[in-house]
Parts: structure tokens; C-alpha cells; sequence
């Protein structure tokens, strides 16, 4: 399989593109991944690079977006951080992506079990990580039920992970809201913006 080129790239609609990372994700879940000749890709990408997807995803080890959607050299634009939410640096990043090099589907991957969302269900201090964990809380709150605090805190992975989930979705707002740029590409078709999280016990990303 060969890098993107700038003409593979303008064939791709979003839809397109959403379907190449859920086909990259079935493949990584059944072991089959693609072949790849990455040191090809990586001369083949010498001269430019021309990604289809831009992937905002945690730090977490077992997460990367490159092995969970089974992608090369060249494919994805892929920007981490814990707890998966964006700031100005990271919108500014998303915008150069999506509208100076051309991807197709920018998607915000959460997963179960996240170090950065347990951090904010239990209120975490240290460091940096204190401020960190902050840009996490809204979601925490957000989270209605269950109301008893003794269960919402990381000992309750279900609640862990319902926090995950609306991370995202308030990630997703957040996108809309503070980057034009991003919500303009959307509202015209340019791009699409999805939400997915990522099961650490399957390899199973499921879509928002």
C-alpha cells in the first residue's frame, strides 16, 4: 500500500475517509493489517505529505491512532494530548490540517479507562497536570448521574468512562465554537467531525 498523493487525497470525500479508518480499525481488531512498505512511504512522502484524517487522542500508550487505525507513513495528522480536548495551540494545529493540507475527517478519540479522566473524576493535584486535569472538570460536571459521591470517582469505570464520553462530545463543541475556520470547512462539507472511543479490552473503536 502507498502513501497518499496529492490525487489520491482529492478523491476522498469525508464519508470516504470515515471509511477508511473504520476499515484501518477492523483490520487492526482482526490482526490483518495492511501491507506496507514504510520505508517506501517514507521516500514516497519526502517531497510533501498529503494525510486523508486528523486524529485528536490521548497520550495513553495503548491508544495510538496510527496502530488503531491501521494508517502509514503520510496518512494522518495525529495530535495527542491527555484527556483529548484542545486549546488555541491544538485548534491552530487542527486548522492547518484540515485547511492548508487538505484531511478529510478530523475525529476526537477517547478510549475507556483514561488516566486523564480518572485525574478529573478524583480531582487530581500535581504539578502541571493540576491545570491540565482542569480543561477535564466540565465534563465531570456535566455528567449527572450517578449523584452519590462515592461513586463518582475513579473506582466507578462506568462513570469513568461516561465521563470519556462526554469529554468528547464537549470536546466536539468546543471545536465548533472557538475555530470558524473548522465550522465553516463542516457546515460547507469540506470536512466532517466525529467523535469515537476506543475500547482498551477489544481494540474496538466505536463511532459517535
Amino acid at each position: 500500500m502507498k502513501a497518499h498523493t496529492k490525487e489520491t487525497q482529492a478523491t476522498l470525500t469525508p464519508e470516504k475517509a470515515l471509511v477508511l479508518l473504520k476499515e484501518g480499525n477492523l483490520r487492526f481488531q482482526n490482526n490483518s493489517k495492511a501491507n506496507r512498505d514504510l520505508l517506501a512511504q517514507v521516500n514516497d512522502t519526502s517531497s510533501g505529505q498529503y494525510p486523508f484524517a486528523t486524529i485528536l487522542s490521548c497520550i495513553d500508550s495503548r491508544v495510538s491512532a496510527e496502530l488503531v487505525f491501521d494508517q502509514g507513513v503520510g496518512d494522518i495528522f495525529s495530535i495527542r494530548i491527555a484527556g483529548n480536548f484542545v486549546n488555541e495551540d491544538i485548534l491552530g494545529s487542527m486548522e492547518f490540517a484540515c485547511k492548508l493540507a487538505g484531511t478529510k475527517v478530523l475525529v476526537v478519540l477517547g478510549h475507556s479507562s483514561c488516566g486523564a479522566i480518572k485525574g478529573a473524576c478524583d480531582d487530581a493535584k500535581l504539578g502541571n497536570l493540576t491545570a491540565l486535569i482542569s480543561k477535564i472538570k466540565p465534563a465531570v460536571k456535566a455528567v449527572i448521574t450517578p449523584e452519590e459521591p462515592h461513586l463518582r470517582n475513579s473506582s466507578n469505570i462506568d462513570f469513568v468512562n461516561s465521563v470519556a464520553k462526554k469529554n468528547i462530545s464537549m470536546t466536539i463543541d468546543n471545536i465548533r465554537n472557538q475555530s470558524s475556520v473548522l465550522r465553516d470547512m463542516e457546515v460547507e462539507g469540506s470536512i466532517k467531525i466525529v467523535g469515537a472511543m476506543y475500547d482498551i479490552n477489544t481494540g474496538l473503536i466505536t463511532f459517535c
